[in-house]
């Protein structure tokens, strides 16, 4: 009996211990949530703006003979992939690599887990700066330009709420053409497809950097869901511990009592 009882009070020690932890963790995700909404929300707006500059001049006809909107010739694909670089955040990495398996492409993988998973070194999404973003888009814009492949995707969690974040695939290039604009008095200079060329880049960089921010904060919300289900686990789990160990040290102490009164009585 005392072997038992030494062995739940060794257990509790180890779930307190684990519940100390979930509770450290589910703090910190709580502190960057603020930050991290308010990157994401930056982010979405610059997106946004440049956005509504792609499609205003992507209506014109003469952006039709741009690389950027030529039709995909095969199915050369290029996905870029944004991932944790930490576990303990629920399902946020399962369901980014559940959603790339779904597709038959090249990967470019943005967190050290997706480097894991795909073979490639690129900073972590929560590090992720702006030069590197526009570097990358750079880059992409330029092989895709140069016929290196045929459409632009990006794997990432879009941010439904605090309860429920959604990895989705979002495809970047080619460029859709917009309807035109009626009614609109805009003069570009030289002209509309050079504006387009040199906006590519920018917008492709919007892309990714919203998509790294949204990601983020998805996964500081997911991992203090995840802390807070595992600490109210871990509490529960005490609870049932506690009253096993005390039912087993009153069952001990009323085995003593038993074996003192037998003692007396002979």
């Amino acid at each position: 009996m005392g072997a038992d009882t030494k062995a739940l009070r060794n257990r509790i020690k180890s779930v307190d211990s684990t519940l100390h932890l979930t509770k450290a963790m589910g703090l910190v995700a709580s502190s960057k949530i603020r930050g991290a909404t308010l990157a994401m929300n930056r982010s979405r707006e610059y997106l946004d703006s440049v956005t509504d500059i792609i499609s205003l001049v992507s209506s014109s006809p003469e952006c039709a003979r741009s690389p950027y909107m030529r039709e995909a010739e095969s199915d050369r694909t290029k996905i870029i992939v944004i991932a944790g670089d930490r576990g303990l955040a629920g399902g946020y990495n399962a369901n980014v690599f559940r959603e790339a398996a779904k597709h038959q492409a090249e990967f470019i993988p943005i967190g050290k887990r997706a480097c894991e998973r795909f073979g490639a070194e690129i900073n972590s999404s929560e590090k992720f700066s702006g030069l590197e973003a526009y570097q990358l888009a750079k880059e992409l814009c330029a092989q895709f330009c140069d016929g290196e492949y045929d459409r632009l995707g990006i794997i990432s969690t879009r941010y439904v709420s605090m309860m429920k974040q959604e990895a989705f695939i979002k495809w970047i290039l080619p460029l859709e053409k917009s309807e035109p604009k009626s009614g609109a008095s805009i003069v570009f200079e030289p002209d509309e497809r050079y504006i387009l060329d040199a906006a590519v880049p920018e917008y492709v960089t919007g892309v990714i950097m919203a998509a790294v921010r949204e990601s983020y904060t998805s996964e500081v919300v997911a991992r203090r869901m995840a802390m807070d289900s595992a600490g109210k686990n871990a509490q529960v789990m005490i609870d049932d511990l506690q009253l096993e160990y005390n039912r087993a040290r009153q069952g001990a102490i009323t085995q003593e009592i038993t074996e003192i009164i037998a003692g007396s009585g002979a």
